[in-house]
Formats: C-alpha cells, structure tokens, sequence
C-alpha cells in the first residue's frame, strides 16, 4: 500500500509524454487544477491549467513568442544552426509584432469568413468524391483515408499544389508534431525534422518558380508577389510559412475529426441524437473541440515580470504553457459535467484554437471541414462502427492530440 502512495506523490505532475497522458490527459489535467494551477515543471517552465490564467495568458500583451530565445535557453546557443530551428523562428506562429502583424497581414485575405464560407461546395465536392472511393469496400481507416485526405486536399487548393503533385502529400508520414511539444527533442529527433524540412523547402522552392512563371489565383501566387515586393517578405520568410500553412491546414483538421468521431462513438446516446436531428452538426463540433482540443498547448514568454498569475511572481522572459485541453473542461467555467461529451451544450467556447492575436488563421475553415465531414460520413455510412473504440492507437505527441489510426467498417 505504501509503495503506491510513494509512487504517486513522486510522480510528477506534469509528465507529457507518458504513455498513460497520452492516452488521457484530462485527469492529469484535473490534478494539475485542484493542486497545482500554475505549476513549475523540473525543467524551469510554468504551466497554467485553469481556464482564467489560460485565456488571460494567451491575450494579454505582456506575454510574447521570443522564439529564439527560448529555444537557445532550452538548447544553447548552437541551436539556431539548426535548420529546422531557424526555419521555425520565422514562422507568424512563433514571432511577436511588429514581424507577426506584417506576415499576418499577407496571408489574412485568403481565410475571410466570406472567402471560406465560398468553399463549402468544393468541400463536400472533396468529402463526397473520398466516400465514393471507399464505400465498397466496407471498411476503411478513418485517419488515413477520410480524415487526412479532406484537409491536404484543400490545403493544396488554397496554395495551388498542381493536381499531379499531391500524390506524395497524400502518402507523406505525419510526424512533425515532436517539434511543437515541451520535451527537448533529441539529436536523433532534430536530425530528422532537419530532413523533413530540406525536402518541404525543395519541394516548396520549385512552387515558387512555377508560380513566378505563371501565377494562379492561389496563396502561393500572392506571396511570391509579397516576396519581390522585398519589403513585405523575404526568401526565408516566404518558405517558413508556406511550410506553416501546410502543416497547420492540415494536421489539426485531421485531428478534430478523429477525435471527434471517436468521441461521438464512444457516446452512444451522443450519435444517435446528431443522426436523429444533424441540425446539431455546428454545435457537435464546438463540443469536440472543447472535449479533446487536437490542440492541447500553446506555449508563451513574459516579456516584462509578472507579479501574480495565479498566486505566483513569474519573471521576466519565464516560459508559460497554456493548457487548452485542461482550460476547456475548467468546472469554473463549464460547470454542467465538464468532462461529459454534450452535443446540446449551450455557450461552447473552446480555447483550441488560442487566442490574442495568435488566434489560428483557419479556425473557421477547420470547423466548416469537420462539419461536413462528420455529417456526410454519418448520413452516407449510417451503419459505420469502430473496430476498437475502447483502444485506440494515439500518435506519440502530446501538443498536437491525434490518433495514428481508427479503423472502422459497415
């Protein structure tokens, strides 16, 4: 008896790439909020659990990015050589103003609710077209085929990758996710997304020429303009970010739809009330995103002392993670059975998608993805079932929370 009781207090509070977190976080979480809620890890950084530091973190200008540094108090000062690194730190995701508000700029136009709203048509186009291909089969991945084609597909449309491109984008592996997690990467793991990075800013580099001979009305087009425009974008910038938009346009996509079908599955009553009334879609995918954010962290820099963030002094240049799966089932805040999966429930406003002025460009085009998605899925395989809901295979990352695969037939 003792030993187990030895054995939990000593375990840490914050273990992220555990198995068992991986596999659910949300009582990790729970812990985190009643004991410790904004708790310092061994490795110097701050983690704020509740819902109220969490959203004050994310919009209050005291807080930045200061990506380099960062990276250089965690790594050394050898790790900007890096060319993963270096790449990284020129991502919008990762800069403060004024570099952020100018590479923001550039790119906002082409995720207005208007222009956005415009893609539904070619989006179900996109949803329809994958089930086509696979309902006769009788059983599918619903990562690898349904989930993952959706997104990249779209992704490739808004950065115009020519049709007779996307094969390779179809089949590549999904696992940059390391990079973005609070665990020190390896060498072997730096090596690796060096790799991975080479091959994006090859393949992106000849994109460009392609566009600079004969533009499209696509984002790509409009950022090698910004590009010759020097002021607006420099070579490194234009590649960083195109880079960014790919990953980011997907893999959080694929993500709410796998964990969100895996929640509705896993709830019953929850699936039989969305095919009864489907009107329920846009709320159901709210509710998804706030029971298990495909985003579960979002990291900060205090760029001037803070004297109380939830009772601690934080100094200046201390890092604060932000843990948007812990903020979305806060009782504070949700106090109607937090960690339940409700489609019905009222006032949803998850933090998944962060929020200042980081608050994700795609949010709107995430949702509309994942509306259509799930919908189409159940009217058109209204017998689906999962081949194992109660084990499910989780990718190895914890800040992007996804699943490897989940088979499923009908």
């Amino acid at each position: 008896m003792n030993e187990h009781v030895q054995a939990a207090t000593t375990e840490p509070l914050f273990n992220p790439l555990s198995p068992e977190f991986i596999r659910d976080p949300y009582p990790h979480y729970e812990r985190l909020r009643s004991t410790d809620p904004m708790h310092l890890t061994p490795l110097g950084m701050f983690v704020a659990s509740r819902h109220a530091e969490v959203s004050l973190v994310l919009r209050d200008k005291r807080f930045g990015k200061d990506f380099v540094e960062r990276s250089t108090r965690r790594y050394g000062p050898k790790i900007m050589q890096e060319p993963v690194f270096r790449s990284m730190s020129r991502w919008m995701l990762q800069q403060d103003p004024p570099d952020h508000t100018r590479l923001r700029g550039l790119v906002v136009k082409a995720f207005t609710a208007r222009r956005v709203e415009d893609m539904r048509p070619r989006i179900q186009q996109v949803v329809d077209q994958t089930l086509d291909r696979i309902a006769a089969r009788g059983h599918m991945d619903l990562i690898e085929d349904f989930a993952f084609r959706l997104p990249v597909t779209i992704i490739c449309d808004m950065l115009g990758i020519p049709e007779d491109h996307r094969e390779v984008f179809y089949a590549s592996s999904r696992n940059g996710g390391r990079l973005l997690d609070p665990v020190p990467l390896s060498p072997a793991e730096i090596a690796e997304a060096n790799a991975g990075n080479a091959m994006a800013q090859m393949y992106f580099q000849q994109l460009f020429e392609l566009r600079r001979k004969s533009p499209g009305d696509d984002l790509t087009t409009q950022l090698v303009q910004a590009e010759e425009d020097g002021s607006k974008l420099s070579n490194e910038e234009l590649t960083a970010n195109i880079i960014l938009l790919f990953g980011a346009g997907h893999e959080t996509t694929v993500n709410l739809i796998g964990n969100g079908l895996l929640a509705l599955y896993r709830n019953p009553d929850q699936l039989a009330l969305l095919k009864a009334d489907p009107a329920l879609i846009t709320n159901a995918i709210e509710e998804f995103l706030r029971y298990d954010s495909s985003v579960q962290m979002s990291g900060r820099v205090t760029l001037e002392d803070i004297d109380d963030l939830g009772g601690k002094k934080i100094p200046k240049g201390e890092t604060v993670l932000c843990l948007l799966g812990s903020a979305n089932r806060d009782p504070a805040v949700y106090p109607d059975r937090p960690d339940r999966l409700d489609i019905t429930r009222p006032n949803v406003r998850p933090l998944s998608f962060g929020g200042g002025i980081h608050f994700c460009l795609g949010a709107q085009l995430a949702r509309i993805e994942a509306e259509i998605a799930v919908a189409t899925l159940l009217r058109r395989l209204p017998d689906l079932k999962l081949d194992d809901a109660a084990n499910p295979e989780w990718r190895p990352t914890f800040v992007l929370r996804g699943l490897k695969r989940l088979p499923a037939s009908w």
